[in-house]
């Protein structure tokens, strides 16, 4: 398999993929000063032919702008064997879930996700496309994220909220009520400090 992207994420991904008994044939970065990361080669340009691979890019934009160019890539899915993962999650295409995360029973999470190390998620939740959930977030019980949303490293979000697309939730925020398409969250309890227009 092939991991889209050669810096930081790229490294826990690689760690990940060997994890799990994958054989990585190299990175693939369009950065021409990257040729070499951990002990895997990069390629500067994008293969076209029909290739197995990972996204290991942590910006959830850039994810689904590569999908939309690349029709010839299939994806896999990574799952480390010490994530905890109930039997009833199902788990999209493209998503890689990190050492010490937890997801529990009747969660659904989409295409090209990243659940991050230690991240807690309890039943019901459903994770849109796109979405990425740090390190040490806590998700209480039907929770949904909607597309694109980055919830950033330590927030906790109560049970029964909804999270809009492509918002950011601050580092170490707490969500305690709803929260619109396209806000900037950050504080606890969460407030709103910024909120964009979605384009159709």
């Amino acid at each position: 398999m092939y991991l889209y992207g050669a810096s930081g994420h790229g490294k826990v991904v690689a760690e990940v993929a060997e994890e799990c008994g994958y054989n990585i044939d190299a990175y693939i970065d369009e950065n021409p000063s990257k040729d070499k990361l951990l002990s895997y080669p990069v390629l500067n340009e994008i293969p076209q032919q029909e290739i197995e691979i990972l996204i290991s890019i942590g910006h959830n934009r850039i994810r689904k702008r590569i999908v939309a160019q690349n029709e010839q890539f299939s994806y896999a899915t990574l799952i480390h064997p010490k994530s905890i993962i109930s039997k009833r999650v199902k788990i999209g295409e493209g998503t890689v879930v990190m050492p010490g995360a937890t997801i529990n029973a009747i969660v659904k999470v989409g295409k090209h996700c990243i659940v991050n190390t230690n991240a807690s998620i309890d039943h019901d939740c459903i994770l849109e496309d796109f979405v990425h959930i740090s390190p040490n977030v806590g998700l209480g019980g039907n929770v949904y994220v909607g597309e694109g949303t980055h919830v950033g490293i330590g927030v906790n979000v109560i049970q029964g909220i909804t999270i809009g697309k492509w918002c950011t939730i601050g580092a170490g925020a707490v969500i305690i009520s709803d929260v619109p398409d396209g806000c900037t969250v950050v504080g606890n309890p969460g407030r709103i400090i910024k909120s964009k227009s979605l384009k159709i």
